[in-house]
């Protein structure tokens, strides 16, 4: 019954979720509390925000500043952590620098960047920017560091060139470590930007968030929070197919 049959989850699977959806239902029609709203009143403000264009609006503005820091993050730092990861004298240089800055949450650096940046899209985008930096940094230089001696040797030793090595040999081997960076920062970047849009964004799914608490539409808030899981989980189960249609083949 809760086996795999062909590749394919059979419908046991979804008992859970749909126990725990139908006590959802049931208890918050039990209270009658408007604090806590039944899951079809959730599912009426989903339809709500989207027929009027609100959800799409937000939710744009979110996400593209969610990928552009992360694009940016994560390409910086990939290629500081190869830098860091193929050269002793450059890691024994700037390790202690990124020791010093990597603890501090990027959260921690809102008040002085709304100083610096202002309110505008630039703050957000920074803000994901640093999230996303230090973790692919730290796990390509973990990635870099753990490739096996012998796999260099071995292709230095076949005449392959440093750039031939790097590109066959040591980034190959360190995508499993870099792609677990991804994923993990899929998720924290949603969450950083949410945080920067309830405090200092007028827009976004953050701002919807605080918005509808002022109207104390509980119903609005938890669409919200659905959404925000769902793009996480979205974007962490794409990385997870990209790790495997690149790495798949050999690991």
């Amino acid at each position: 019954m809760f086996s795999k049959k062909d590749g394919k989850v059979t419908w046991a699977y979804w008992i859970p979720t749909i126990l725990f959806l139908g006590g959802w239902e049931l208890g918050a029609r039990l209270m009658a509390s408007p604090l806590f709203p039944p899951f079809s009143k959730v599912i009426a403000g989903f339809v709500y925000l989207a027929g009027e264009g609100i959800l799409l609006k937000h939710l744009t503005l979110s996400l593209l500043r969610v990928v552009g820091g992360f694009v940016l993050g994560s390409l910086t730092g990939v290629a500081m952590g190869i830098i860091l990861g193929c050269s002793n004298l450059v890691y024994k240089s700037l390790a202690p620098l990124f020791s010093i800055l990597y603890p501090i949450p990027a959260l921690g650096w809102l008040p002085l960047l709304m100083l610096w940046l202002g309110l505008g899209e630039a703050l957000p985008v920074t803000l994901i920017f640093i999230c996303s930096f230090f973790p692919l940094l730290y796990n390509t230089i973990a990635g870099i560091r753990s490739v096996d001696p012998k796999y260099i040797q071995t292709a230095r030793v076949l005449g392959a060139s440093p750039w031939l090595i790097l590109n066959h040999v040591v980034i190959p081997l360190a995508l499993p470590y870099i792609f677990t960076g991804l994923r993990l920062e899929a998720g924290m970047a949603w969450r950083t930007v949410v945080a920067a849009e309830m405090i200092a964004i007028p827009t976004g799914i953050g701002a919807l968030l605080i918005y509808a608490e002022s109207l104390i539409r509980v119903d609005i808030i938890f669409v919200c929070l659905f959404i925000l899981s769902l793009m996480s989980f979205g974007g962490e189960r794409i990385f997870l197919w990209l790790e495997h249609k690149l790495t798949g083949v050999w690991k």
